[in-house]
């Protein structure tokens, strides 16, 4: 933090202040690109899932919601093709 801070020059207390506050901010938002992003390289799973060994239960579910997903719309494609 020092070296990002001091790398620019504030002349004013509420510069110095805006620039802690930025810094604060994107430390932050650190734990969301890690817990909330998910990456097409591993599956579109976050890597706090792959890291906790939580990758193949979020898959399998997924599968699950995607098959039940489709075998209600194919329910209702069907009731409404025969009304």
């Amino acid at each position: 933090m020092k070296n990002v801070v001091k790398l620019q020059h504030d002349y004013f207390a509420w510069e110095l202040e805006a620039a802690l506050w930025d810094f604060a901010r994107k430390l932050r938002l650190l734990p969301d690109y890690n817990n909330e992003r998910y990456r097409e390289s591993i599956d579109y799973v976050t890597p706090s899932d792959v890291y906790f060994g939580r990758r193949y239960a979020v898959l399998t579910e997924r599968f699950r919601i995607k098959r039940r997903t489709m075998e209600r719309r194919k329910k209702e494609y069907l009731a409404q093709k025969v009304a």
